[in-house]
Formats: structure tokens, sequence, C-alpha cells
């Protein structure tokens, strides 16, 4: 349980410095940002399997950089359901964005992994 709680404050702080890199992700306040790790973390894990069942012949054929593309799709969708989570440039912020989530959310678990 205390995996899950770190997990989802760390997205939250990934997501409020995303929002503060020029990438077009623009989320209002911390409130905010818990609410878009939130929803970004159910959909992620009630679509991701789905979407990759269904796409798996595009991400054999990109050898896996079709993932990029989901991550992509449920970042925006995120987006849509999260009041004051917006996207600046549509799908390109959301791809962008999603990357840079992936990235800080990497960085930032390892350095407060070992805390725990």
């Amino acid at each position: 349980m205390g995996g899950l709680i770190l997990t989802w404050l760390v997205t939250t702080v990934s997501f409020l410095i995303i929002s503060k890199l020029p990438i077009g992700v623009e989320i209002d306040n911390f409130g905010k940002a818990l609410i878009s790790a939130t929803v970004f973390g159910i959909l992620n894990a009630l679509l991701l399997p789905i979407l990759t069942f269904f796409t798996f012949p595009f991400i054999l054929i990109t050898l896996g950089l079709f993932f990029f593309v989901l991550n992509a799709i449920i970042f925006g969708l995120a987006a849509a359901i999260v009041p004051g989570f917006s996207l600046r440039w549509g799908f390109w912020s959301a791809l962008i964005g999603s990357i840079a989530l992936s990235i800080i959310n990497t960085i930032l678990l390892r350095l407060v992994a070992p805390i725990f």
C-alpha cells in the first residue's frame, strides 16, 4: 500500500514538473495534479492492456515504439477528463508529455525509493 501511495505522489510531482516545462502541458494547481495522476494511473491500468492487445501487430512492426503512441493516447484522455489539465498543442503535447512523465517518474522513483 505504501508503494502505491509513493508512486502516486511521485507521479503528482512529475505532473507538476512537466507543467513547468515548455512542452504544452498545463496543470492549474497541486490538487489538479493529484487528480490527474489518479486518473492517468487508472486509465493506464484499465486501457493499456486492452489497447496493447488490439495494437499488438503495430507494436511488433515498430519494435515497441508504438507504446509511445499508446501512452500519448492515455495521457490525452486524462487531460480530456480532468478539468484544469490541458494540452496546448493536442497530440504533440500528449506525446512529449508522456515521454517526459516516464523519464521524470523514473528519476524521482530512483531517488525516493531507497528512502523507503
